[in-house]
């Protein structure tokens, strides 16, 4: 057994991830709930400071014990990439913890996602500028590093998810976002902020809820 690694997608171009920069997960959600990944991956960075994740994603997918795709992603994120590891929601074993990530967040990597476990979170949940989210924190360290694949289309907690898709994660969760949704669905989400800016202009002013929401 070996690692596979695949050529990286076609890159969303900077301008189109950027477009989407202010738009929270729940809207995004609401949008297409089917790129919802699985509310029990959550964030582990501390802090009650404004979290954001936002990038391409870095698929990896590994089978714990095994951690070996998690150690070549090293040598092949690119900067701004989130790099999103399904280990199939196996949380006996840490496939990463401060060591592997804190280079990743060195090189200019922008978070983790793990349908896993991490490890080390005091140092690894302490980096405001590299969010991780997990599905659990477990101690226990891996045991080998010989296996997995690299940008292939993964499944991270119920959710198909492809090399190049947009990652958006903020307090709420972590969304997916293909690129015909990046480049097709951002006025959409634009629209969905002013109507709900909308709603609060609406009860700041007096007007009922019943009014408001059109019961």
């Amino acid at each position: 057994m070996s690692v596979t690694i695949n050529s990286p997608a076609v890159a969303l171009t900077r301008t189109e991830i950027e477009a989407w920069k202010d738009i929270p997960v729940s809207v995004a959600v609401d949008l297409e709930p089917s790129r919802q990944i699985d509310y029990a991956i959550r964030p582990r960075t501390k802090g009650s400071a404004t979290l954001r994740l936002m990038g391409r994603a870095m698929t990896v997918a590994v089978t714990p014990p095994d951690f070996g795709a998690v150690v070549h992603a090293l040598d092949h994120v690119q900067s701004g990439d989130v790099v999103v590891i399904a280990a199939g929601g196996d949380t006996d074993f840490a496939v990463i913890g401060d060591i592997l990530g804190g280079h990743l967040r060195n090189i200019g990597c922008a978070g983790l996602v793990v349908d896993g476990a991490v490890r080390d979170i005091e140092t690894l949940g302490g980096w405001a500028n590299f969010p991780v989210f997990s599905r659990a924190i477990n101690p226990r360290g891996p045991k080998g590093a010989a296996d997995g694949e690299i940008n292939g289309t993964i499944t991270v907690g119920s959710c198909v998810v492809s090399p190049g898709d947009l990652i958006i994660g903020d307090r709420d969760g972590v969304v997916a976002l293909s690129p015909d949704m990046v480049r097709n669905r951002i006025g959409d989400a634009r629209a969905k902020l002013r109507t709900e800016s909308g709603w609060i202009e609406d009860l700041k002013s007096g007007k009922t809820a019943v009014a408001v929401f059109g019961l």
